[in-house]
C-alpha cells in the first residue's frame, strides 16, 4: 500500500513518515500542496494524508481540486483546526475522515486502516490466480488453501502482478510499488523478490520475458 502525506511540520513529518513505514507502507512526503496534483497524476497512490495549514495552496483547496478532478482517492485530513465548522468545512470539501493535532498514533494507524479497507472493498477484494488467492484489505494469501505468509515488499510485488493477471509489469513499476521517494532502488531488489515468491509457489507462479517484465498467468 502507498500513501502520499503532505505535512508542513518537519518534525512531525519525519516522525509520521518513519512511523508508517514501520506499519510496513510505502510513504512519499510532501511539504506544500502544489505538487499534490503532479505527485497524484504520475504515481498511483492508496490513502491521501492532507494537512490543511500547508503553505501556498492551502489544504482545502488542494481537496477541493482533487474531488473536482473526479479523483475518487481516500483522504484521512490531519490539521490543528478542531472547531465544529472546520470539521464540517472539511467533510463537505471531500475529506473521508477528520483527525484533530494532537493525536495518538494508534489512532491514526487505525483510521488509516479503515480507509484503506473500505477502498478495498469497493474493489474485488478476493484476487485469484495461479493457485493464489490474496486478500488485500486483510493482507491474507494462501496457496493451494494453505496460508503462506509474505514479507511486506513480497506482498507488494505478488499484489501488483496478480492486479494484472495475465499482462506482463514492468521491473520499474514493480521498483515504484515497493520504494518510497528518496530510497536507494538497488538494481537486482525486484529478481530477488521474484525468486523468492518462486521458492514460495512453484517455479511457473511467475513468467518472465526478458526486456519486458515479469506476469503471473491469467
Amino acid at each position: 500500500m502507498r500513501i502520499l502525506l503532505v505535512e508542513d511540520d518537519s518534525q512531525l513529518g519525519e516522525s509520521l513518515e518513519a512511523a508508517l513505514r514501520l506499519e510496513q507502507y510505502a510513504v512519499d512526503w510532501l511539504r506544500s500542496g502544489e505538487p499534490v496534483r503532479a505527485a497524484l497524476a504520475s504515481t498511483p497512490y492508496d490513502l491521501l494524508i492532507l494537512d490543511l495549514g500547508l503553505p501556498g495552496v492551502p489544504g482545502i483547496q488542494v481537496l477541493r481540486q482533487l474531488r473536482a478532478d473526479k479523483h475518487r482517492l481516500p483522504v484521512l485530513v490531519l490539521t490543528a483546526r478542531s472547531t465544529v465548522a472546520d470539521k464540517v468545512d472539511g467533510l463537505d470539501s471531500g475529506a473521508d475522515d477528520y483527525l484533530t493535532k494532537p493525536f495518538d498514533i494508534s489512532e491514526l494507524f487505525a483510521r488509516v486502516r479503515t480507509l484503506l479497507r473500505r477502498k478495498g472493498e469497493q474493489r474485488s477484494t478476493q484476487l485469484l490466480a495461479a493457485g493464489i488467492s490474496l486478500d488485500p484489505v486483510e493482507r491474507v494469501v494462501s496457496f493451494n488453501t494453505e496460508q503462506v505468509v509474505l514479507t511486506a515488499r513480497e506482498f507488494a510485488i505478488l499484489e501488483i502482478l496478480m492486479r494484472n493477471a495475465g499482462r506482463y509489469v514492468s521491473r520499474a513499476r514493480l521498483e515504484e510499488g515497493i520504494y518510497s521517494w528518496g530510497e536507494e532502488v538497488e538494481s537486482n531488489t525486484v529478481e530477488v523478490y521474484i525468486s523468492r515468491l518462486r521458492k514460495r509457489f512453484g517455479s511457473s507462479c511467475i513468467e518472465t520475458m526478458r526486456g519486458v517484465g515479469y506476469r503471473v498467468p491469467g
